[in-house]
């Protein structure tokens, strides 16, 4: 099944997207805890996107399509600001987080753990992040 949502570059337009990704995925995984953390995952992509691709600018908007089935989902984030280059991505130990006392550097951490698969692809004016997971099996 495919479920489209498109938003404007607003924070206060995370809880939507936390909202839609939660409620598309109830009734193809029984297990709370995948549901939170794939929230979790699409939640911090949006908000990367938002804050630093966009700049919270209520102009722009980014586009999240959900394409799930009983083995598992792929989601689909696009958006037209500022390209983040992925391959020059370095993630950041905890220690280094701690001891640099970062206030954020852990998102795409995050992410990286949660998903089976995070691909950032940019063309002219486009970009989008594809995260890909396999449901668990006691789902």
């Amino acid at each position: 099944m495919k479920f489209n949502l498109k938003v404007y570059c607003e924070k206060t337009r995370l809880k939507e997207i936390r909202d839609f990704v939660s409620d598309k995925l109830q009734s193809y995984t029984t297990d709370e805890v995948e549901i939170n953390q794939l929230v979790l995952a699409v939640d911090e992509v949006c908000a990367n996107l938002i804050i630093h691709s966009n700049a919270c600018n209520a102009q722009e908007s980014i586009n999240l399509e959900v394409l799930v089935n009983d083995d598992g989902v792929t989601f689909e984030i696009t958006d037209n600001g500022v390209e983040f280059d992925f391959s020059k991505y370095q993630e950041p130990t905890i220690e280094q987080v701690v001891r640099e006392k970062r206030k954020g550097g852990i998102g795409l951490m995050l992410v990286n753990r949660i998903m089976d698969k995070v691909e950032f692809l940019s063309q002219k004016n486009s970009n989008k992040c594809i995260l890909y997971k396999t449901f668990s099996r006691n789902s």
